[in-house]
């Protein structure tokens, strides 16, 4: 099934609470059917949430980037796994992969891994101890992944196109640090405009601050959809 522009952003509900998130998601009516939980809004009762937006027929990206003991991961994958949410991340260690995937089997949860984070640049990764260059890594976790049986890859979209030759056409390649021509980067340094992102192979754009922060999120929204439809329609 070929999907649509609406199917493919996914808005990072990147908020302090969760009246401020329910106000964007009213703000953004249908134009939005996806979005993403991650820390800031789960720690301040997003978790619920999350539960409600599942259940009134959202989809939900809950960014938990889990990483434990094999058994933790399993036993919190499982109960996420009942929550209803659509994607959620974990780090892409294999273990923790490995222990994901057959906890979440038969579920529908989609899972992915997480490569390396996109604030970080080649001195960061150096400065956490990897070998590898940001790239390498990526391209070396995105392996793993595929190999654990992930349901999907999060990563810069500067790697998307080498990310998508190893991953295939089946997993989702959801690429955060969007950001719209002339939108200001933040504390992001691998950054793309959504129309390249897809370009490069890309399933799913996540995108929070240039909406969420948006004087008018709701024509914010809009207009990244148009980029988006153009770009797939290209």
């Amino acid at each position: 099934m070929t999907m649509s522009a609406r199917d493919r952003l996914i808005v990072g509900l990147d908020l302090p609470t969760v009246a401020e998130a329910e106000k964007i998601v009213s703000t953004l009516g249908d134009s939005v059917d996806f979005y993403k939980i991650g820390y800031q809004l789960a720690f301040a009762g997003g978790l619920e949430f999350a539960r409600d937006l599942a259940a009134s027929g959202r989809k939900v990206f809950l960014d938990m980037k889990l990483l434990d003991i094999d058994n933790t991961v399993a036993k919190g994958v499982e109960n996420i796994a009942k929550m209803g949410v659509s994607m959620l991340t974990l780090h892409a260690y294999p273990k923790a992969m490995k222990a994901a995937v057959e906890a979440a089997r038969g579920s529908g949860l989609c899972l992915l891994g997480v490569t390396v984070l996109t604030s970080m640049d080649e001195q960061d990764v150096i400065d956490a101890g990897y070998e590898y260059d940001p790239h390498t890594l990526v391209l070396r976790r995105a392996e793993q992944a595929r190999a654990a049986g992930m349901g999907g890859i999060v990563c810069s979209a500067e790697e998307a196109a080498a990310v998508r030759k190893i991953i295939g056409t089946d997993m989702a390649l959801v690429t955060p640090g969007i950001r719209p021509a002339g939108a200001d980067k933040g504390d992001q340094k691998r950054v793309m405009t959504p129309a390249d992102a897809l370009r490069a192979g890309s399933s799913h754009l996540v995108v929070a601050r240039p909406v969420v922060q948006a004087a008018e999120p709701l024509t914010a929204a809009r207009a990244i959809l148009a980029e988006m439809e153009s770009a797939l329609s290209g």
